[in-house]
């Protein structure tokens, strides 16, 4: 498959495959756990929606046009090239390698009320982005070679720890291979 093209099939591939999901989608309402004490209930709904806030501006954080494949689809139907892939780390990326992964892990797996299904969907979920990431982050070494090296040297993968997202004055980010 042609590289400019191999990002937006894959938007568009995954998201016929979410549809079929979503569409095919059967309840387990069986209950794993459920949280009573409204107080820590509103604790995990307050995590979940943290989750999502930080989807959202991570995704700010990167060209959305790039993310979902489209800059390359349109480049390619106006015979253009794409700008050479550059390496910088707007904010969360300077914290941790991976915020939408994050974002993902924390909407899904925070829950007061952990049914069947939705624990279904938050393993699979979470075995797709743990996949996803060594692939990425394999395309990002082989795109940006050791300046991806060091800031993974530098900067967590999924969780945010202390002392992390130190700078070193070289610029960094997830750009033209970021976030599958």
């Amino acid at each position: 498959m042609p590289p400019a093209i191999e990002r937006s099939t894959f938007v568009l591939v995954s998201s016929l495959v979410l549809l079929l999901l979503y569409w095919q989608w059967r309840p387990m309402p069986v209950p794993i756990w459920t949280v009573h004490n409204p107080y820590t209930a509103a604790a995990f709904e307050a995590v979940s929606l943290f989750g999502w806030a930080l989807l959202f501006a991570s995704t700010f954080m990167l060209s959305h046009f790039e993310l979902f494949g489209l800059s390359q689809v349109f480049a390619r139907m106006f015979g253009r090239d794409l700008p050479a892939a550059t390496f910088h780390t707007p904010l969360l990326y300077r914290v941790v390698r991976h915020p939408i992964y994050l974002s993902f892990l924390l909407a899904f797996w925070a829950t007061p009320s952990m049914t069947a299904g939705h624990l279904l969907f938050a393993v699979a979920t979470t075995g797709y982005i743990l996949i996803g990431i060594q692939l990425e982050e394999r395309d990002l070494i082989g795109m940006f070679g050791d300046q991806y090296r060091r800031y993974r040297e530098r900067v967590s993968m999924l969780i945010p720890l202390p002392g992390g997202g130190k700078s070193d004055d070289r610029p960094i980010a997830e750009s033209r291979s970021a976030e599958r």
